[in-house]
């Protein structure tokens, strides 16, 4: 009868073949991460700063701090009127490695239908693997077209970025995240300003060029615009913000009560939808889902309920204080400090304190 194999015997082909495989999952993960670190190197992207009247939006500057995450070179992009004293501006941003610049009027007021063809030719003209802009109104308004014309799909509103080709992005009004992977060999990204920083505006010794040019026809004209003009901080920028909602009654008692709170500490003026559309307030206050995301060191704000889209856009805020006469409204789930009164009251209690300190 023959003998049966020795149970070492047996072990030890099997414990190779474990062994074999293991060293080959090993081998692919240090290839694996081999392509990524190869693919931060290939990888180059080109930061769409935003200009108004000769000036730098610094708002805009949170791209570059976006792009530095991706690895590899980044260049500036701004086009306008003037714009050379811009991009010599810009060229002073850490981070940047390159700027340019395209100076021509017909640029001003960012256009989609000829900013678009513009911004497709110096991206072909550099090979860029990565566009980044604000998740602003002229990045709204200019990506989408441009990815359509590049036949790519747009990467929208990322609050993280996870490597050169995953992005992360809260959907659902921020009730949950998703994470994005992309193919596209251009990835067009818009990103949300208050998640990342702008970054210094000082430090930087970039170089200066200018762009290329095409000088597409643009179908559509520039007519005019009303602007709600003001001292105080712009809101998406502040670092405190003042917000009043549909507590304040009506548009009498919003300009009677929260304009003062305001002044006294220096802050932006915002407001909840509900205020908005009830006409207390210019949709350019408006905070939230639909209006600005702001990301200040303190958040007051006074007659707001605390609904799901106004959150969205007042989350990340440091310090959130709420003043409202109804201890169980929502706001104070997410409030760091709470005053449950009447707001009649309590606003200009607290703002002739603040005045007389």
């Amino acid at each position: 009868m023959p003998s049966l194999p020795s149970t070492t015997a047996m072990a030890s082909p099997f414990r190779s073949a474990l062994l074999g495989g293991t060293q080959t999952c090993l081998r692919q993960t240090r290839t694996s991460t081999t392509q990524i670190a190869h693919l931060r190197r290939l990888a180059s992207t080109l930061a769409l700063l935003e200009q108004r009247e000769g000036k730098l939006n610094m708002a805009s500057l949170a791209a570059v701090s976006a792009a530095q995450k991706l690895g590899g070179p980044i260049h500036g992009f701004v086009a306008g009127s003037n714009t050379k004293s811009v991009a010599e501006a810009a060229a002073k941003v850490q981070g940047l490695d390159k700027v340019f610049y395209v100076d021509n009027a017909a640029y001003d007021k960012g256009l989609p239908e000829n900013y678009a063809p513009l911004l497709i030719e110096n991206i072909k003209k550099g090979g860029y693997t990565h566009v980044v802009t604000g998740h602003s109104a002229f990045g709204k308004n200019l990506m989408p077209r441009v990815a359509a014309m590049l036949d790519v799909q747009q990467i929208s509103d990322i609050t993280g970025i996870e490597s050169e080709d995953t992005f992360v992005r809260p959907i659902y009004a921020g009730n949950a995240i998703l994470t994005v992977q992309s193919s596209d060999s251009i990835k067009l990204v818009t990103v949300r300003g208050t998640a990342f920083p702008s970054g210094a505006a000082e430090g930087g010794s970039a170089g200066v060029e200018e762009g290329s040019d095409p000088k597409a026809p643009c179908p559509t004209e520039w007519l005019s615009e009303d602007l709600a003009k003001s001292d105080r901080p712009e809101l998406a920028t502040a670092e405190r913000v003042v917000s009043g909602g549909r507590g304040l009654k009506s548009k009498e008692e919003f300009d009677r009560v929260i304009p003062p709170l305001a002044d006294a500490l220096g802050a932006a003026i915002g407001a909840s939808r509900a205020a908005v559309d009830s006409g207390f307030a210019d949709n350019s206050l408006q905070v939230g889902q639909t209006g600005k995301n702001v990301a200040p060191q303190l958040y007051l704000c006074a007659g707001i309920s605390g609904a799901i889209q106004h959150l969205a856009g007042m989350k990340d805020s440091k310090v959130i204080a709420a003043i409202n006469k109804d201890g169980d409204a929502p706001i104070f789930q997410v409030a760091d400090v709470g005053l449950v009164g009447d707001l009649f009251e309590k606003v200009p209690e607290m703002t002739e304190k603040l005045k007389s300190a």
